[in-house]
């Protein structure tokens, strides 16, 4: 038998439903880094499934150019650090005093300021990386299991990377953090269940400024690799973090989807 909650989404014969524009029809979502890029491609396809939306950034003039995209009564931005506790318990606050909850979290920020042999790595460096991409991680479920999933229940999906799966040149530090992201998902699938989910999604190169270093000037190249033959957009992520955090995954937690057109297939990270 299927969950009652994942009724909705299912047709009378129980195969997969036709998507509608109301699967997170009052839930509220947090997703952090989502002034641009893939943050923000999550936070589009959550407001189009019905979802009230709370995101993120250092920047609020970035934030407000997003609301403004997004639609300011779907959603509201709150500037700050992402590994700062007080940014944190502002965000969690603000969703549930606007919308009234906090359901869905997505751990989307990350950064790599570094490149290049970790053996030259400054420890300063590798230390901000580890805050913002694993602590920062944790930090946000601790701060929205307090305040609402304790009690309510929720959905968690953070974002890592194809780079967690095996080495990669010049980026090592960045791919052991999202490694360690990976396994934190895990071990909070564990502990959280039954009545919160936590899985994670793996991208491969998606065109975003973040990524530009990765592919600027020679796209065709680097697309040639991916059986797909072409690189992400960040509309591909958003899809598939929607389906994670909605009730057709109702019976996934503690899972690492790898979204990357194939390029793990052929070795390449």
């Amino acid at each position: 038998m299927y969950p009652k909650q994942a009724l909705s989404n299912l047709g009378g014969d129980g195969s997969a439903g036709a998507q509608t524009p109301t699967r997170f029809t009052g839930r509220t979502a947090i997703v952090t880094g989502a002034s641009r890029g893939i943050g923000l491609a999550i936070a589009e396809r959550l407001v189009a499934d019905g979802a009230k939306v709370v995101i993120t950034a250092r920047k609020q003039e970035a934030l407000d150019q997003a609301i403004a995209q997004l639609g300011p009564e779907q959603a509201i931005g709150v500037a700050g650090h992402a590994d700062e506790a007080d940014h944190q318990a502002e965000v969690v606050r603000r969703a549930v005093d606007t919308f009234g909850s906090a359901d869905l979290l997505v751990n989307n920020t990350g950064i790599n300021p570094a490149y290049g042999p970790m053996v030259e790595l400054d420890p300063a460096v590798a230390r901000k990386i580890f805050e913002v991409n694993c602590l920062a991680a944790l930090s946000w479920v601790q701060q929205v299991h307090r305040v609402w999933m304790k009690e309510h229940g929720g959905a968690v999906v953070n974002v890592s990377s194809i780079a967690s799966l095996r080495p990669a040149s010049g980026i090592g530090f960045y791919g052991a953090s999202k490694a360690m992201l990976t396994h934190l998902t895990q071990q909070l699938a564990l502990e959280l269940g039954p009545d919160i989910r936590v899985n994670a999604v793996a991208p491969g190169v998606v065109k975003t400024r973040f990524a530009t270093a990765l592919y600027e000037g020679r796209e065709e190249q680097v697309a040639a690799a991916y059986p797909l033959k072409r690189l992400g957009v960040p509309a591909d992520i958003g899809g598939v973090v929607a389906f994670l955090l909605s009730d057709d995954a109702a019976w996934m937690t503690g899972q690492l989807l790898v979204v990357d057109g194939g390029v793990t297939l052929t070795g390449g990270v």
